[in-house]
C-alpha cells in the first residue's frame, strides 16, 4: 500500500506507474545495484560490470536519467552516472527482503515435498 496522507491524484498515479515501469527491467536494477556499491561509475565502467554493450548501458542510462532517478556529471571526457533518489535504495532493499522471504518459503515447501516422496 502507497502510505500517502492524500489520496493519488491522477497524476501523481502516473509518475509513480512511471518510476515502477523503469524499474521493471533487470538491467537496470542490476545497474542501479552496481552504482549503489560504486557510488557512481562511467558508461564503460557499467558495460563491464553488466557484460553489456556500450550503447545498451546508454540507452537505459538515459530513460533513467529522464525519469530522475540517476543524475550524471562530467569530468574531462567522461560522464559519470550515480543514483540521484537515494529512496531508491530503500525500496530495493524492502523488495529484496520480501522476494528472499519469498524464496525461503518456497524452499522449505520443497523440502517438506522432498522428505514426504
Amino acid at each position: 500500500m502507497v502510505a500517502c496522507v492524500d489520496a493519488l491524484s491522477p497524476e501523481l498515479a502516473e509518475l509513480i506507474a512511471r518510476r515502477f515501469a523503469v524499474l521493471s527491467d533487470p538491467v537496470r536494477v542490476r545497474m542501479l545495484d552496481a552504482m549503489h556499491t560504486a557510488g557512481e561509475l562511467s558508461v564503460g565502467e557499467l558495460a563491464d560490470v553488466l557484460g553489456a554493450s556500450h550503447a545498451n548501458v546508454s540507452k537505459h542510462l538515459q530513460l533513467m536519467l529522464a525519469e530522475r532517478l540517476v543524475s550524471r556529471r562530467r569530468e574531462g571526457a567522461r560522464v559519470y552516472y550515480r543514483i540521484s533518489d537515494p529512496n531508491l535504495i530503500v525500496l530495493c532493499e524492502e523488495v529484496c527482503s520480501g522476494v528472499r522471504h519469498t524464496l525461503r518459503e518456497l524452499r522449505a515447501i520443497v523440502e517438506v515435498s522432498t522428505q514426504e516422496a
